[in-house]
This record gives C-alpha cells, structure tokens and sequence, in this order.
C-alpha cells in the first residue's frame, strides 16, 4: 500500500455548516445507493423465495420493513422484521435487512450477532462480509473487520460496492490507513472504477493530501465523461481549491443536463450558500429549489438535511430550519454543526431554554472531539477537521 506522511493541521471544532466538505455519502442510509449512480437496479434486497412465501401475514411485515428501510426509516422498520423472525423459511431475508437495521442505527453488537449467525449457518456471502465489516468497524474492531473484507474480496473481487461502502465506513470511523488499503485493493481490481477512484481522492482530502487528491477528482472526470459522478467529482474539486462560483457552474450545468443526483443538487445548493448570495435573489431560490429536490430524491442524506435547514435559518423560516435540523440531528447526532445551527434557530424563536440544551451538547461534542484527537493514532488524527454526516451503508437487500 501507498504510503503517506501525515500532514496534522487543527481541528475547527463546532463549525457552522458543512463548508469545505460536501460529504459523499448518501445514505445513514440513503434510499438510494451510492452504487446505483450508473445502474439504479444495482441494490438488491433480501427477499424470501416465491416457494417460502407461505405465511402472507410474515411476507406482509417483510415488505413493511423493507418499504421503511428503503426509505430510511430504519428504527421504524426493525420491530417488523423482529416480529417474523423464525415465521419464514428463508431466515436469511429477515436477519440481513435486520442487520443492516442495525448497523443503520448504530446498535453494532446485535448486527455482528446476527451477521455471524448467518455465517455459522453456511449463509455468508460477500454482502454478509461487507456488512459485518462495516459492523465491526463501527464496534471499533479494525482487524477483525479487516479479516471480513478480505473474505468478501475473496468471494467478490470485482465487485465496486464492497469497497465503496467500506471506504466511507473507514471514514466515517476515523480509521483512514484501513481506508486507504481497502481503496488501493479496490482500485488493484477495478482500476477505471470512477466511483472508487473519487472515493479514494475524498479520503485523501480527508487526510489533508489535497493535491493528491485532486489529482484523483481529475481523474473521474477522465473515466465518465458526463456522467454523474463525474459532474460531482468536478464541482467537490472547486470547493476544495475555494473556485465557489465554478462549482455552482459546474453543478448547474449537469442538473440543466439531466443529471438530477441528489448529491449534485446538495452540491448546487451548497455552493450557492457558500458563495454569499443573499435571501431572496434568484440564485437563492434555485439553491432553495436544488435543496428540497435532494430531499425528496433522498430524504435520509444529511448534507441535503442540514444545508437546507441552514437555508431556512437564512430566510428566518425559523420553523423550517428546526425541522430541517433536527432531522439531520437524528441523523448524524454527533455532527456539531447541527448544535450551532439549532441553537441559533431556537433563539431566534425566542425558545431560550432549547437554545441553551443545544448548546450545552455542543459543548460536549466539541471537548469530546478534543479528547478523541489528543488520544487518537496519527493516522487517525487528520480529516477530523472535516467530519463528515450521516455514515454510509449498502442498502437492504432485495
């Protein structure tokens, strides 16, 4: 694996917004998969067998979960698939969109549990390893979840969503050198993967390896000319190098071009936020307008969640902002940002005791995160500066 010197530069704890970052990650969970920018049918759910689907009332509550979590209700739909467990005969349907429920929400242990359960049953495939590596990374078990990744690229080499995933979960976990190993044995079998290749160029941002990373940014935009991530990749690459107004052109070209990815239009409207136009102004709107489509298409995308509701601070639609903000609280309920945002809204409310509430997280989040960077490994101290939202997962399987 490459090696980099760590660049360590401070951390700006409890920063208003998303800023330098517009994080790549579509789901905790998205509706919509990362992996499915070129293939919208790539996601698959764990579904029973047409000869299995005896019990209507269990297939019924099978397809209320997997309804919710496509939807990114994934606290909602776990009582459902709870309720069947044992009720149908291809268990594996239930206990892997429970466990994607589960890491969805963060409850690791019983998503490790159920995943290894599946293992020891002769079920494990490289979707079952993915999933319990992002497990394992989150129940902050590197090693083991090492040894998961290697079994799934054992069983998947060429399979681009195994590593996209587990790139973002190392991200999200902080563990940037398994990141990087993981991106460079991805891009060893896929290495015209545009998707993989932009993935790798956000972690090395996150290192602080900016010319690197651009580099990679540059890159995608050689591999799929035109697409998606393409348009993506070209406008997260001028708000690295603060070219504001070039994103907001690039971006704006690739909606007017068809491509209606709810992280191009976050990154449209983002960018106009960024650029310092006023409430009001046409271009406002169409950020405004940019933002709630990104919602719509993903409502569980908490970049989309926390500009708009930084948007609709702006306007002083106070009681959109809040709900805009809180729903990207429950999402990333670590992100500081989502505090100092929050706080302003109630204020201005006149609602002074939530304010202080707000606050008074924040301020834990913010002596958390510097106990975290004094005691974390040097490899794992750069890119706290730009923490990300909402972690990322495969979607449920179908």
């Amino acid at each position: 694996m490459r090696r980099y010197k760590m660049q360590i530069r401070p951390a700006f704890i409890g920063q208003v917004g998303i800023g330098v970052f517009i994080p790549i990650r579509p789901m905790l969970m998205a509706a919509v998969a990362w992996f499915a920018l070129a293939s919208p049918a790539a996601p698959t759910y764990a579904q029973p067998r047409r000869a299995d689907r005896q019990d209507s009332a269990a297939e019924a509550e099978l397809q209320k979960g997997i309804g919710l979590t496509r939807s990114g209700k994934f606290y909602e739909a776990i009582p459902h698939f709870l309720a069947i467990r044992g009720q149908v005969r291809d268990a594996y349907a239930v206990s892997f969109n429970l466990a994607l429920c589960y890491v969805a929400t963060g409850q690791y242990q019983p998503a490790i549990a159920l995943l290894n359960e599946l293992r020891s049953t002769g079920q494990s495939n490289a979707n079952v390893e993915n999933l319990l590596a992002q497990s394992l990374l989150g129940n902050r078990k590197p090693e083991e979840a090492v040894a998961a990744f290697e079994r799934a690229v054992r069983l998947a080499p060429k399979e681009e969503k195994l590593y996209v995933y587990l790139v973002e979960s190392c991200m999200d976990n902080g563990y940037y050198d398994v990141g990087l190993r993981i991106a460079e044995t991805g891009l060893r079998h896929l290495p015209r993967s545009a998707r993989l290749v932009f993935e790798h160029g956000i972690l090395l941002a996150r290192l602080d390896f900016i010319d690197e990373a651009m580099k990679e940014l540059q890159k995608v935009t050689e591999l799929a000319p035109g697409s998606d991530v393409a348009y993506i990749a070209a406008a997260q690459k001028s708000i690295f190098e603060s070219k504001v107004d070039e994103a907001v052109r690039i971006a704006r070209e690739g909606i007017r071009k068809g491509k209606q990815h709810f992280m191009l239009l976050a990154l449209f409207g983002e960018a106009v936020v960024l650029s310092g136009v006023e409430a009001g102004s046409q271009e406002f709107t169409e950020a405004r307008a940019a933002l709630e489509q990104s919602v719509a298409l993903s409502p569980s995308y908490f970049s989309a969640r926390m500009s708009l509701g930084k948007l609709y601070l702006m306007e002083r639609r106070m009681d959109d902002a809040i709900v805009q903000l809180n729903v990207a609280r429950e999402l990333d309920p670590k992100n500081s940002a989502v505090y100092s945002n929050l706080a302003a809204a109630y204020r201005r409310r006149g609602d002074t005791a939530r304010a202080e509430e707000m606050l008074a997280i924040l301020a834990k989040l913010n002596q958390e995160e510097v106990e975290r960077i004094r005691t974390a490994p040097g490899d794992r101290k750069a890119g706290y500066m730009s923490k990300p939202g909402a972690p990322v997962r495969p979607p449920p399987e179908r």
